[in-house]
């Protein structure tokens, strides 16, 4: 059977990098042939941090971070190639979803807009492959969120026949993902999907604001200090986590300033801000669950966050009676999913099947997602 390539590539709001792969969907099923990461230059991921927020002269910078955010892509897509032994001719295309630095949906005009800087044209110049990008657009103009993406391919990869599965994704922001078990009649229970809330983004701020470092590696910090219940709930206040599904959010919301605000000028020691931020992503993720899949007896994890043995305990902890594993244990490992995610998102734009799930996004129906630029 001949292969059938495509690339994904994902940089998600954490800013760690960009995470690659190279799969085959030949015979209908995801094959990973090669992962590749790398991270971002430092001046590079600092304007894209610095995009997160209005400054000056944003037009200009975010122009010359998208040529610099396709030209970290294009040394991910050559490290794909060479360490696969494939040729670029025989990729179909690459899936780029972009940097997000702003996702406002639904506000302002009723429409709203997502922006993910990117120069998908650059990167089709520099690998000599089609791009898909702009990804989120198409849906948002159909009334949709335009995120979360990836519960579609999570049913593709998760789903099972006989019970329902939660996947959850744990970024710079954490979505959860609910699958109804696949022999159910077809329309009785829908895929449902939303952000949760902050996933590593203010617990990666933290620990690089007061131990030097990007992450809480393993959350190890975190698992050292203690957490603070009157913090906890201050945090949990935050009208976002009482809002019901279709909802999105981003660094528009939960960034260094609003962690700012909600610590005002209370001391406070590191190490307990970071344990309680650590419970707040574990707090918000285990009460979405048990809100919205109360049948769900397993829960993968994927996205950095799976690597954080202390979060991962504390979902276990708030989640008795649910299986809670990372996704290695399912197919792919966690690093991989969601680039995974986009080379199937932009199999299905190049095939012009739809991309997004209605009930997960309030988008007023299916869509075919993205834009090509052809090589």
């Amino acid at each position: 059977m001949a292969a059938e390539l495509f690339i994904g590539l994902m940089s998600g709001t954490s800013l760690d990098g960009v995470d690659g792969v190279l799969a085959d969907f030949s015979g209908g099923r995801i094959a990973v042939r090669s992962y590749a990461t790398a991270p971002f230059p430092v001046a590079l991921r600092a304007e894209l941090l610095a995009l997160n927020t209005p400054g000056d002269n944003e037009l200009h910078r975010a122009a010359l971070a998208g040529n610099g955010l396709a030209r970290a892509y294009a040394g991910v897509v050559a490290q794909l190639l060479a360490d696969s032994g494939t040729d670029a001719g025989a990729v179909t295309a690459i899936g780029a979803h972009g940097q997000t630095v702003r996702h406002r949906p639904l506000e302002f005009d009723e429409v709203g807009y997502t922006l993910q800087i990117n120069n998908p044209s650059l990167l089709a110049e520099l690998t000599g492959i089609d791009v898909v990008a702009d990804f989120r657009s198409r849906d948002l103009a159909a009334g949709g969120q335009g995120a979360p993406l990836v519960p579609a391919f999570h049913r593709a990869l998760f789903a099972r026949p006989d019970e329902t599965v939660a996947v959850l994704n744990i970024g710079g922001i954490s979505n959860l993902s609910l699958l109804p078990a696949t022999n159910r009649p077809e329309g009785t229970v829908s895929v449902l999907g939303f952000d949760c809330g902050p996933g590593n983004a203010l617990m990666d701020h933290w620990c690089q604001a007061h131990q030097g470092q990007p992450f809480d590696s393993g959350g190890q910090w975190a698992a050292s200090g203690k957490v603070l219940p009157e913090l906890l709930a201050q945090l949990l206040a935050d009208p976002y986590f009482a809002r019901t599904p279709p909802k999105s959010t981003g660094r528009d919301l939960f960034n260094p300033a609003w962690l700012a605000a909600q610590l005002g000028t209370t001391a406070m020691a590191p190490e307990d801000v970071q344990a309680t931020l650590a419970e707040l992503t574990a707090h918000a993720c285990a009460a979405d669950l048990k809100s919205y899949g109360k049948d769900s007896r397993l829960l993968i994890v994927c996205g950095g966050g799976a690597l954080n043995g202390h979060l991962l305990d504390r979902l276990r902890a708030l989640l008795p009676g649910v299986v809670v594993e990372a996704s290695t244990d399912h197919g792919l490992p966690p690093l991989q999913v969601e680039a995974a995610a986009f080379a199937w998102l932009a199999r299905a734009t190049v095939r012009r099947e739809p991309g997004n799930l209605a009930s997960v996004t309030g988008a007023r129906g299916a869509r075919v997602l993205g834009a090509i630029y052809p090589a």
